[in-house]
């Protein structure tokens, strides 16, 4: 994926900020005086690994290009409770306008880099990757996968046109057709194009590696079978991806069976936020 940059981003945290009343903020324009100024600083509450901290400061100076923002951390480091994040300097009027949809998007993708963190960490010393899904939320994927990057795991297709993944359902769709005919049909559609199928069982396995697939999906597959189809493969091609019901207390037992890739939705779709707070100082 590419680098996040300000351009890309603009449209999205305008409307952010829009959704929010930002540039109505009948509060402080009710008890702050309009030519107050503040220093403040963000601050994390719990350990964690942060990511979205230059977007917290481009949320920032949206808002208003006058605030001076200073990045104490850098996203993918590792922090702990009451450390520093970021510094914001100026108009106290539009740091408080902005400062909810900052640390919103703060937490979010801080928490999505924690809990990745934590199954890279679970995994070290094996072959496997951790790797996202396309469980993200509408309008959010390009920061969310940039957040599992930031934990260390590792980002699968982007969306359905970056490479060819047959699942189950495709199968049924297409039956009474068999899976190298399936195989065949996506590598006539897409020549050099990265290709990877889900089988079910042992039996479609064996029927897979014979098509000589890219990568071969092993969803919610007992160990047992896992450990199986890596022998089978007897080498380092297809790739094996496992997924389903992946947890922070199997996860390493999946990773040990020999499989290169486990791919896990809850990264994006279930990892609590981090907490983090702005303190005037």
């Amino acid at each position: 994926m590419p680098a996040l940059t300000r351009m890309m981003l603009q449209s999205f945290i305008r409307a952010a900020l829009r959704e929010d009343a930002a540039s109505n903020d009948i509060t402080s324009r009710a008890v702050i005086p309009s030519t107050t100024r503040i220093r403040a600083t963000v601050l994390a509450k719990v350990p964690g690994t942060i990511a979205g901290l230059q977007i917290a400061a481009w949320t920032f100076a949206e808002q208003d290009r006058a605030l001076r923002c200073r990045l104490m951390a850098r996203d993918g480091q590792t922090v702990r409770p009451r450390q520093k994040l970021l510094i914001i300097e100026g108009n106290a009027r539009s740091i408080f306008a902005a400062e909810r949809t900052t640390l919103n998007l703060l937490g979010h993708l801080s928490g999505i880099a924690t809990l990745t963190r934590a199954f890279v960490e679970r995994t070290s010393g094996t072959r496997a990757k951790i790797l996202d899904t396309r469980k993200t939320l509408p309008g959010l994927r390009v920061l969310e996968k940039y957040a599992v990057r930031a934990g260390g795991g590792c980002n699968h297709r982007n969306d359905l046109a970056e490479a060819i993944l047959i699942k189950t359902n495709h199968l049924r769709a297409i039956r009474p057709q068999s899976i190298s005919a399936a195989i065949a049909k996506a590598r006539r559609a897409r020549a050099r194009g990265f290709v990877e199928i889900e089988v079910a069982n042992l039996a479609e396995f064996r029927r897979a590696l014979a098509a000589r697939p890219d990568a071969i999906l092993l969803d919610n597959w007992p160990l047992t079978a896992i450990r199986k189809a890596a022998r089978l493969r007897r080498g380092r091609r297809p790739i094996l991806e496992a997924s389903g019901g992946v947890t922070l207390a199997n996860v390493r037992a999946l990773a040990k069976t020999g499989v290169d890739r486990i791919s896990i939705g809850r990264l994006t779709h279930s990892a609590p936020a981090l907490d983090a707070s702005l303190h005037v100082v």
